[in-house]
């Protein structure tokens, strides 16, 4: 022990000369907190370091590949597929500190952010100049990073017209293997700026969706679009999933509403018992002081108070849509348009309390990770063309009635969140909640106040074992559709399906740019040739 901790107090030194500005810590509680996702621990980090510049980040990386360790980034920390969790010896690099909004150039629309950066820190600041990026954030906004999301990919604020985060961004800055800071796009040309993508091949791509496997972001830029002026919230309730996803895809497919998402009766009745009589109150002074006037937020109060939880059928699989547009006519009748599509695949209107609560509080508190007794969430999911949705939302249900009767020896619950990305993808995620014991991550993450009055679940290795089966049947299901996913990491299939071509280019790039296989090595299926 005494000589483990020689050597970790002499890593910690030369990580720390190394780094300059920044803290480097060998604390095994805090290693611990940052080697684990929301799903699974790695392999406990044998230091953390936190950078708090970008030049900083490009000078630690061959120092640590001088060590023979490998780096593996960290953002919020609120993936589930182990796209930053060490399997082998290593340092997490925590980019938490990179925090900045850096610059928001009304003249060119676009603004830059460090990696850290939170979606709501970004959101918060732009929305006082009546600006906005065109996808602005995941619903885990509060703590999740622009860096991570853009290495992860992600779905939900603004996606219904304008597709994923990295459908949003111009350009990135790359710290690489060899110390270097890359730039792409138009910033890549020497006194250039970041206001343009498409110049020459699209390097910018390349590092998006990576998962941090090609490099470590350290910036990024993202163009801005005027905030609508109006905004339309519709429910709407059917009896299936089947016309449920019919509506949703012919939603989409007209590219009318900036969020289109739906639940299936399961986790409808989940979400509506997590939500407290706090929150219920939380979210109605949000919605009274958001509608553009006293008098009309006070009427919707009172409409949502009315309403209570009482609007969702115990059958009712249902749809919810955010409109927008800049004038209140050009968006009453993409509303109506919806509407009508809605209704004329068997939906019913309901109260329209779910949207307007989400847009009233888009970034909340990390509470839902989470089940209302205190048991562990896991998500999965899939990303499908809509002439597969449905036939793949059957399949799943398929898996989970053939495991039906271990499901309730062990108290599994399961639920479905459905979205759509531009006009050309369906998302579907099946969640998981179980009661199991909690990890650090969920003690640090969720509100104590929230944490204090849940029960508490002793370990229950037998039941996260039947989640782990079930979570591995559902990426098969989605592989014989040929879904693509977010969040790759270290959980869904994606080195081992892409063609010779494809594979062997992406190899080369993993290699040209990480020849010492140091760069978050093994995510996405890939290592360096060496």
């Amino acid at each position: 022990m005494a000589v483990r901790k020689m050597t970790l107090d002499g890593l910690a030194a030369r990580l720390e000369a190394a780094s300059g500005v920044g803290t480097v810590s060998t604390d095994p509680a805090r290693c611990a907190l940052l080697s684990q996702d929301v799903w699974s621990k790695g392999e406990t980090a044998l230091a953390v370091v936190r950078p708090e510049s970008q030049q900083a980040v490009a000078a630690l990386l061959p120092v640590i590949a001088a060590e023979g360790l490998a780096a593996f980034p960290r953002g919020g920390g609120m993936s589930y597929t182990g796209g930053y969790t060490p399997d082998r010896p290593g340092i997490v690099v925590d980019l938490g500190a990179l925090d900045r909004v850096l610059e928001i150039n009304r003249d060119d629309m676009y603004v830059r952010v460090e990696a850290g950066c939170t979606w709501d820190t970004l959101y918060r600041a732009l929305k006082p100049l009546g600006l906005r990026t065109p996808f602005w954030g995941p619903l885990s906004g509060i703590s999740s990073t622009i860096g991570g999301g853009l290495s992860q990919n992600n779905a939900f604020f603004g996606a219904g017209i304008y597709g994923p985060g990295s459908d949003s961004v111009l350009s990135v800055t790359v710290a690489l293997a060899d110390g270097s800071l890359l730039r792409t796009g138009s910033a890549g040309t020497a006194g250039g700026h970041p206001f343009f993508r498409q110049y020459g091949p699209d390097l910018t791509g390349v590092f998006l969706g990576d998962c941090g496997a090609l490099g470590f972001k350290t910036e990024a830029t993202l163009r801005l679009i005027p905030m609508p002026e109006h905004e339309m919230y519709g429910s709407f309730a059917f009896a299936d999933a089947d016309t449920l996803t019919r509506a949703m895809s012919e939603v989409a497919r007209a590219n009318l509403a900036s969020e289109v998402f739906g639940f299936d009766p399961g986790l409808a009745r989940v979400r509506l018992k997590r939500a407290s009589l706090t929150s219920d109150a939380k979210a109605l002074a949000k919605v009274v002081t958001g509608q553009g006037g006293l008098l009309k937020g006070v009427a919707e109060g009172a409409r949502m108070a009315l309403a209570g939880r009482g609007f969702v059928g115990e059958a009712d699989y249902t749809l919810h849509v955010v409109v927008e547009g800049r004038s209140k006519a050009g968006t009453a009748d993409d509303f109506a348009r919806l509407e009508a599509m809605a209704q004329g695949a068997g939906g019913k209107r309901i109260e329209n309390t779910i949207p307007k609560v989400i847009r009233a509080n888009p970034f909340t508190p990390l509470n839902n990770m989470l089940g209302p007794e205190g048991e562990r969430w896991v998500p999965v999911h899939g990303i499908v063309r809509h002439s597969d949705a449905a036939a793949c939302w059957q399949a799943l249900e398929d898996a989970f009635a053939e495991r039906q009767e271990a499901f309730a020896r062990h108290s599994v619950q399961t639920g479905y969140l459905v979205t759509t990305l531009g006009t050309t993808g369906f998302l579907i995620e099946p969640v998981f909640l179980w009661p199991e014991t909690l990890f650090a991550l969920h003690e640090a993450s969720v509100e104590k106040s929230w944490l204090d009055r849940l029960p508490r679940h002793a370990d229950n290795p037998e039941a996260s074992a039947v989640v782990a089966e079930a979570r591995q049947a559902v990426i098969e299901v989605f592989s014989r559709f040929a879904a693509a996913h977010f969040q790759i990491g270290r959980s869904y299939p994606f080195a081992g399906t892409r063609s010779g071509p494809a594979l062997n280019l992406l190899t080369g790039i993993k290699t040209a740019l990480d020849p010492h296989n140091i760069i978050n090595p093994g995510v996405l299926g890939l290592e360096a040739e060496r």
